[in-house]
């Protein structure tokens, strides 16, 4: 009798488990442990909290219902985990999705992109009176033009970067010091900072050639913590902790947004609104994310940007065909330090100040959440994981004690089910006679 194929194995493990009928008794086993574990954890973040008082002696209470409520949901949510393994098959079950749903998902791929753009470009015009989301749509789109930016040297040439942060932090003080100091513009000032970001990424290239994984992760990390110590301490040229204020903001082909006379708003015969400006910095941060996503995807179907997919998914493998393996992570890294140069640019014009406080690692692990959770690799999911996480936050604002609880919690489970990211995919980009759609479902994580 011939063996069983890998598939039709693992579908007859899945037939044989279902036919066996659910294991209660295991399932509340594990799930009372479960319990007990988030009790033991939760005992002195949530159940007792401590402050120190008005003359300095430790007070505390408790908060033991918010404490069983949070052991009950992980009871509960221990439950709900174990049913949809057991409904969902054991591990290594392979799982295809039909033609039908395809279909259905590959019409959603070509149409949400441009219902998206479409949104995006009537949001100033919808939510015209509406600052506080106008600012967030700014913000939305600054970390969709930081996360492409990152997809460059993580997604497509995998290569762990914690210090992506170093190059926003350059290109913010590059504008910041270059308008402040020379009087220059800030269209002058913009490829300025991004040149000297490509600068810095190409220096932080070198040292890490030979470097791959946790190592260059560790590499990188503290890059970005040497970038944000010099600028702490080198008070002469940034300013120190005090940072750097009185940035001049963006014009439009040298017509100020301002109220006076050779304003934008005199010069039309308008009405002055300083919601004028705030369009006007939408539309440019939109602009500079598009132009990424536009070069990303343009680099992709060359010789460099197929030279970064090889280098992702083998190095000795690109080295054996002749791949300069060198020249490409160079590459990687300056385009990726360029893009994020650009958007630190953009954030020292609109905020008008500066200072150390903005370029933490926090920022790092934000962008690079962004781009794991969206999919590496993936556009579409790097912008979708943007708008979920940034917008999710302000969701969330009201709740400030357990929001981060809830994101965490959000990722964990994303990254147990989709392990390669909301759209994660293995999509060539050269292939022949016609393109075919890979599922991630088919691909096998670690392989």
């Amino acid at each position: 009798m011939a063996p069983l194929t890998p598939a039709p194995a693992a579908a007859a493990t899945a037939a044989a488990a279902k036919k066996r009928g659910l294991d209660v008794a295991f399932i509340f086993k594990k799930s009372l442990i479960s319990a007990l574990v988030a009790l033991v954890l939760f005992s002195l973040m949530i159940g007792v909290r401590t402050e120190a008082g008005p003359t300095g002696q430790l007070i505390y209470w408790t908060r033991f219902g918010d404490l069983a409520a949070m052991v009950g949901a992980v009871f509960a949510g221990s439950i709900v985990v174990e049913l949809l393994r057991w409904w969902w098959g054991p591990v290594g079950t392979v799982h295809s999705v039909g033609p039908k749903v395809q279909g259905a998902l590959s019409f959603a791929g070509r149409v949400l992109p441009p219902l998206m753009l479409g949104f995006t470009f009537l949001m100033p015009v919808i939510f015209y009176d509406q600052r506080y989301i106008l600012d967030l749509g700014i913000l939305v789109l600054t970390y969709v033009m930081l996360g492409w930016g990152l997809n460059v040297v993580v997604g497509l040439a995998g290569l762990l970067d914690l210090g992506y942060v170093a190059f926003y932090a350059v290109g913010a003080y590059s504008y910041a010091l270059l308008a402040t100091n020379f009087g220059l513009s800030f269209w002058v000032c913009l490829p300025l900072a991004g040149i000297l970001a490509a600068f810095w990424g190409v220096l932080l290239g070198f040292p890490v050639l030979r470097l791959r994984g946790d190592y260059l992760a560790i590499v990188t990390l503290a890059f970005g913590e040497i970038i944000r110590l010099v600028i702490i301490n080198w008070q002469s040229l940034t300013g120190g902790p005090n940072g750097i204020s009185g940035i001049p903001r963006p014009t439009m082909f040298g017509i100020p947004l301002t109220p006076a006379e050779d304003g934008l708003a005199a010069r039309l015969g308008i009405e002055f609104s300083p919601t004028h400006r705030i369009v006007f910095l939408f539309y440019l941060i939109l602009a500079l994310a598009l132009l990424t996503n536009w070069v990303t995807i343009r680099l992709r179907r060359l010789p460099i940007g197929r030279a970064w997919e090889a280098l992702r998914e083998d190095e000795v493998a690109c080295r054996a065909l002749g791949i300069n393996t060198t020249t490409t992570k160079l590459t990687a890294f300056a385009t990726g330090a360029m893009f994020g140069g650009f958007a630190g640019a953009f954030f020292a014009t609109r905020q008008g100040f500066i200072s150390p406080e903005s370029f933490t690692f926090q920022e790092s692990a934000l962008v690079l959440a962004i781009v794991v959770l969206g999919g590496m690799g993936s556009q579409l999911g790097v912008a979708l994981a943007a708008v979920a996480m940034i917008g999710g936050f302000e969701l969330f604002r009201g709740l400030d004690q357990y929001r981060m609880l809830v994101f965490g919690l959000a990722m964990v489970l994303l990254m147990i089910w989709r392990p390669r990211g909301l759209i994660g995919h293995r999509a060539p980009t050269v292939f022949l006679e016609q393109s075919r759609a890979i599922s991630s479902d088919l691909v096998k994580e670690g392989r």
